[in-house]
């Protein structure tokens, strides 16, 4: 591989989950900003908000009473997008095309202390959200109409999160989403061919070169992918090949909230802000059919690209072409790592 060429020029990546490219121009890295930049807000929030609708005790817009929790909570989303009891319906008037969709979402709520995040808590405090992760996706595995079970955090306002309460979603639906269907034919084909998951020999070259890793313990490795599209994005992966959380032992599941530890506060030092991003767990469907090609993992997308208020914007070209990044992963990568 020229590794000069990948800093100096412009070039495509391949995205092995997805089976798209992305568009690499890292020479533009160096032009001036004179766009927008966004309001920062660095002020230190309190442990608890009377007029937080997340906070232990307080009351939600729909007359519901959270608990005194101590540590996670999970509740049925009051604003759910997905209904349970949508009736089944299909429209094919030519070229005009619906159909009923029907799920269960759930809002997590990772700690009581409303002036946390992930970057604040705990190994042992985030391994008590992955046992949420575990325990929620195990019962809504176990609904006749769910197929799919994604979990994930919006954080930060620049990422619409409506309420700066440390608090995850879990949305769960009757078919298969499109990201996650692209990731489970292209796992499929290379299981198929080579008998093995696609990201455990992903894994594997990623801890020969060393070039994109950021961290890395016992089970998992948080690094940028080669195919990275957001400035600094990253990804956590199962060094061995686990189809979904529930497949984490205790042991693992705190190396997985170490891994999960270490690069949200690696973020927050980056730019000196709590540092805003949208995080999802891609894994196997609960379609009950042999997902046995599936190697579930963890990926970050944070929008900010030169500082705290400066931000990446995905419109033009990305919107009418193709994903396009300014640094290298190979860039963004080596400047995490030195802050770990």
């Amino acid at each position: 591989m020229n590794k000069t060429n990948l800093q100096d020029y412009s070039h495509k990546r391949f995205n092995i989950l997805t089976g798209e490219w992305v568009l690499v121009s890292p020479h533009r890295a160096k032009r001036p900003w004179q766009g927008q930049n966004e309001v920062v807000n660095n002020k230190k929030r309190p442990a608890y908000d009377e007029k937080c609708y997340l906070c232990a005790g307080n009351t939600r817009v729909n007359g519901e009473v959270n608990p005194e929790y101590h540590d996670v909570f999970v509740f049925t989303n009051d604003f759910a997008a997905l209904q349970n009891d949508s009736p089944k319906f299909a429209v094919n008037d030519g070229l005009l095309k619906a159909q009923s969709e029907t799920g269960i979402c759930k809002v997590i709520c990772f700690s009581p202390d409303h002036s946390k995040s992930l970057a604040d808590m705990l190994p042992e405090e985030i391994q008590k959200v992955v046992f949420a992760w575990q325990k929620e996706y195990a019962k809504l595995a176990k609904v006749p109409t769910i197929n799919y079970v994604q979990i994930f955090e919006n954080k930060g306002a620049v990422m619409g999160c409506s309420n700066p309460h440390p608090h995850g979603q879990i949305w769960s639906q009757s078919t298969i989403p499109n990201e996650v269907a692209k990731k489970h034919t292209q796992q499929l084909n290379y299981f198929n061919e080579k008998n093995r998951s696609v990201l455990s020999d992903y894994v594997q070259q990623e801890l020969r070169v060393k070039e994109r890793i950021i961290y890395d313990n016992d089970d998992f490795i948080v690094l940028v992918p080669f195919w990275a599209i957001w400035p600094f994005e990253t990804m956590i992966i199962p060094k061995k090949q686990k189809e979904s959380i529930l497949d984490l032992n205790e042991k693992e599941a705190l190396n997985f909230a170490e891994a999960i530890s270490v690069i949200t506060k690696v973020y927050d030092q980056l730019f000196n802000t709590s540092f805003p991003y949208s995080s999802g767990i891609h894994q196997a469907p609960t379609n009950g059919l042999d997902n046995s090609h599936w190697h579930f993992h963890m990926s970050f997308y944070p929008p900010l690209l030169r500082s705290a208020s400066v931000k990446k914007f995905m419109v033009g070209y990305e919107m009418f072409g193709t994903p396009q990044r300014d640094i290298s992963a190979e860039q963004a990568a080596s400047r995490l790592r030195n802050l770990v």
